[in-house]
């Protein structure tokens, strides 16, 4: 090797082996915590779609990606001795080829899905998203165990099993949160009194603190920052609870009803907490006030009922005051995508044909993968709807979130995985 002829070639030398790519898509809602990238990406796709890289079989569920350093991290159902094991399964970001595999645990008939309706069961199958942090991997299974993983070789570092070790009480169809980590904490929910709400060292899966007595939603924990303030906002039975993330000291709790599932996270704007659920619970908004060290949430406004902006448990994504996203409620293969205000909850337009997917923010667009596998580009024009570009890339069902990192698509279904080149 090159000898570095000075101090700061030295340390870059040093340090090159441990970065990280700015374009990593680290967890659940990506590394920003909001759905949103600032990558661009390729705005004109060829006639017959984007350059597929790979597309490999990924059976049930819909837990969606996380990638870093090289590799992508999702959650799977897979065959191990005559048991459905919900499964951490590990690939080369590039080729798709399988590197490893760790069971999570079990999961019987039934345990996932919707509420049974015959044509658009769920199906068994994981629904939470793996996080990666340095070189480590992070799970929270159906089971309400979290585990910790070394990225490149599958070995397991530690776990916590919430049932077990802390009276944990999970919900109908069982766990569905994601981990979210921020400055060397893992943020889970689903403990008993006391302890329902936690942050684990990412290093040893220690408590770092726990708190409150609340029943678990199936929707995962947002991090943002209100007047100033970081806070980790849970969208619980109760309603929007706010803590912060240092000492899991309450900040802020808003009421909002609870019906069978709630499944999308908040989204904030400003000093505004969007949240939404389907079964007639409807959407509606918080507004944040700070004075002093006393903190209150009031109601901005509300809208009951599933529509016209009940989210089932896809999460919009915020552009200049506007949300994005799939704005509906068991309206399968057909549901809208919508732009609304999010001051005021008014739908600005919206277009059909989508159903219950995801949808990301890039910096070329909104990107959405309906739940039949159409993956498409959308302008984030308040005035109309705008499509730049579609394809259609998976068979299967598609209720799993698309994600893009260093210009590639990885997005699933429950009888496939692809990953595709956007790269501009």
């Amino acid at each position: 090797m090159k000898r570095p002829s000075s101090l700061a070639a030295l340390v870059a030398t040093v340090l090159a082996p441990l970065a990280t790519h700015a374009g990593d898509w680290t967890e659940y809602r990506g590394p920003r915590h909001d759905g949103s990238t600032t990558e661009k990406i390729s705005t004109r796709w060829a006639t017959g779609g984007p350059k597929v890289l790979w597309k490999v079989p990924s059976n049930a569920g819909f837990s969606s990606f996380a990638v870093a350093g090289g590799r992508c991290f999702t959650q799977e159902l897979r065959d191990s001795g005559g048991a459905m094991l919900e499964t951490l399964v590990a690939r080369d970001a590039d080729t798709g080829k399988e590197l490893w595999t760790a069971p999570l645990g079990g999961m019987k008939t039934g345990d996932g899905g919707d509420d049974g309706t015959k044509e658009n069961r769920g199906g068994d199958g994981p629904r939470s998203t793996p996080a990666v942090l340095g070189g480590t991997v992070y799970t929270f299974s159906a089971k309400l165990l979290v585990q910790a993983f070394d990225a490149k070789t599958g070995k397991e570092l530690w776990k916590r099993d919430l049932a077990k070790d802390h009276a944990g009480r999970n919900i109908s169809w069982q766990n569905a949160q994601s981990p979210v980590i921020e400055d060397g904490r893992v943020f889970v929910a689903g403990g008993g009194a006391g302890e329902s709400l936690m942050a684990l060292d990412a290093k040893t899966g220690a408590p770092l603190w726990k708190t409150g007595d609340e029943k678990i939603t199936h929707a995962s924990p947002v991090l943002a920052t209100i007047h100033g303030v970081r806070q980790v906002i849970w969208f619980l039975q109760s309603g929007l609870v706010s803590v912060d993330p240092k000492t899991g000291t309450e900040l802020w709790r808003h009421a909002f009803p609870y019906k069978v599932s709630t499944a999308a996270s908040p989204v904030v704007s400003g000093d505004l907490v969007y949240c939404s659920a389907g079964y007639g619970v409807g959407a509606g908004a918080a507004k944040v006030a700070r004075n002093g060290s006393k903190w209150t949430a009031t109601e901005a406004y509300r809208f009951p009922g599933n529509k016209p902006l009940a989210n089932h448990w896809s999460t919009p994504v915020l552009k200049d005051g506007h949300l994005f996203g799939m704005f509906q409620f068991k309206e399968y293969g057909n549901g809208p995508v919508k732009c609304v205000d999010i001051a005021t909850g008014t739908v600005k337009w919206e277009q059909p044909g989508f159903g219950p997917g995801h949808v990301i923010l890039t910096a070329s667009g909104v990107l959405a993968l309906s739940d039949d596998g159409q993956l498409v580009l959308i302008d984030t024009n308040a005035s109309g709807y705008k499509e730049l570009a579609r394809a259609d890339v998976l068979d299967g069902k598609c209720w799993t979130t698309p994600v893009l990192s260093n210009g590639k698509v990885f997005a699933r279904s429950t009888k496939e995985a692809v990953c595709l080149d956007l790269g501009r």
